[in-house]
Order: structure tokens, then sequence, then C-alpha cells
């Protein structure tokens, strides 16, 4: 099984100013949202849907994964939600339904929503990441040849929410039974709630702290989508060790008013700067 799309280059950086299009509008009509966050992974979700990730849809939509996504740090579902309209999975129009009562896109991702589209129901920070260790254990025991035939799980997790001891946890079990499947991606920011990392909870050298639990690491540009998908088709999934991915990327990326802003971790734009942000995002 491969990735439908395959997709690279100008076309692949396209689409995450698509999705980045759609958070805006979507965000701006809930009057809500977490806008700094969904557009910082939107480089790295349009890497992995529309060229890492090995799935086949049917025609009623549902999908039939051989690997696996587990958005982590959930409150950046509005990048999943633009992500899946840009896939053609959701409509424009069901986007403009976000955080309304009985949508179907609630706040963080539930799966009984939007089943066969969301793996897994996470939002409280530190769950997803331990769900993903064990989905990497589960496809590896039973794998009829290679770790890596068998499937490969993505787990899309914030810098800040590494603050919780559970991922840690997870850490540690995903070295011990050589989980070499699994692969976690860092929204490297550098931005939480209130403010930046440092000033809250230094995680630096975050690349040491990994490497120390038994992870091989990598560090990549996380707002360029070319190099996030070469860098994950290079790595080795059967060679024994699990593997973080420490995309560096600017907290509400492509909007110059949004990026690096604190505020913008949960903040919505307004009209006229909706119209700024979309003149940007079309120019960029």
């Amino acid at each position: 099984m491969e990735n439908p799309f395959k997709q690279s280059g100008e076309l692949l950086h396209r689409r995450a100013q698509e999705i980045r299009k759609k958070i805006c509008v979507m965000n701006f009509t809930a009057k809500s949202g977490h806008t700094g966050g969904d557009m910082s992974e939107a480089d790295i979700l349009a890497a992995l849907y529309f060229h890492v990730l090995r799935y086949q849809v049917q025609a009623d939509r549902t999908v039939k994964w051989h690997d696996e996504f587990i958005l982590s740090k959930g409150h950046g579902v509005g990048g999943l939600y633009a992500c899946f309209a840009e896939l053609g999975w959701l409509e424009d129009d069901e986007l403009l339904t976000y955080l309304k009562d009985d949508s179907r896109l609630p706040g963080h991702p539930v799966r009984q929503k939007l089943p066969t589209w969301v793996t897994v129901n996470t939002g409280g920070l530190g769950h997803g990441f331990p769900i993903a260790a064990g989905l990497a254990m589960a496809k590896q025991r039973h794998a009829d040849t290679t770790a890596a035939s068998a499937g490969r799980v993505f787990v899309l997790t914030g810098d800040g929410e590494l603050e919780e001891g559970s991922n840690w946890e997870a850490a540690m079990a995903a070295a011990h039974f050589e989980l070499s499947n699994l692969v976690v991606i860092v929204d490297r920011n550098r931005l939480q709630l209130a403010d930046f990392t440092h000033n809250i909870m230094d995680m630096d050298p975050l690349d040491e702290k990994f490497r120390s639990f038994g992870f091989e690491v990598h560090d990549v540009n996380g707002n360029k989508s070319d190099s996030v998908w070469k860098l994950i088709e290079s790595l080795d999934c059967d060679n024994g060790k699990p593997k973080v991915v420490i995309a560096h990327t600017i907290k509400g990326r492509g909007v110059s008013f949004m990026e690096n802003v604190p505020a913008w971790h949960h903040k919505f734009p307004d009209e006229n700067q909706l119209k700024q942000a979309l003149e940007e995002l079309d120019h960029a």
C-alpha cells in the first residue's frame, strides 16, 4: 500500500498554504480555536497526508490505514480538520460548523465523530504518545515480516506537551521494546499557552534528552514539507530504535502578525485580520 498522492515541491507547499487558509476562515467563523499551533503544524500534516502515510480511501470516504497517525497535541485539531478538507474528505462548508453544538468537529479529535479518519480521541496532553507506542508494539508483534512492512505509527506532539511525564514513560517503553516503527514528531515552535517554553519549562537540550532515552534523533525544518517527507522517507524503521523528528517550526507560520506571538496560541482573526492573512498566504 502506498500514499495515494505522493505530492512534493510547489504542489505540496500550496497544499500547506490552503490548509492554513482554511484554518483562518474556520477559526474566524467559530470565534475560537488554537490558530497559532494549527498554523505551525500545517506543513507537517501536508507532508504526512499527501506524501508519507500509506492508506486507501474507500468509495464512502472511509479509510483503510497501513500506517497510523495520532495528533497528541489534540488542541491543534483545527489544522487536522483543515487537512481533511484539503484531502476532500470534509466539505469546506462543514468546516464552518467547527465547535458548534452537535458538529462533527469538536475542539479535540474524537473518533466517534469521524470514524476511520481519527485513530484515537486525544486532548489530554501527554495522552497520544503512550497510545502510539502501544500501537507500534501491536504492529510489530503482528508483523509477518518486518515492523516497517506491518506499518509505521506517527505521533505529533507539541513541545510544551513534553512537560507531561507520561511522554517520558512512553519513551522508556518505546526504547525498551525496540519500537523502530514509531516516529514521534515534535512541533518545536517554542511557544505554549502563555509564553515561550524556555520561560515556563526549558526543554533544552531536547535532542540529548531523547537520545538518552534510547531514541534515534533527527532535526528538520518543520515548515518545509519537502524537508519533512524526505527525512521521514530516509528513516530505517527496522533498526530496533524508535525515532524522534524535532521539527523546528514557527507558531502562527505564514501570517506576519501571528508569527511568534504568544497570544495567538488561543486567538482567532477578526474580519480585517482574516483578509490580510488570506492575502499573505496567497502570495507566499
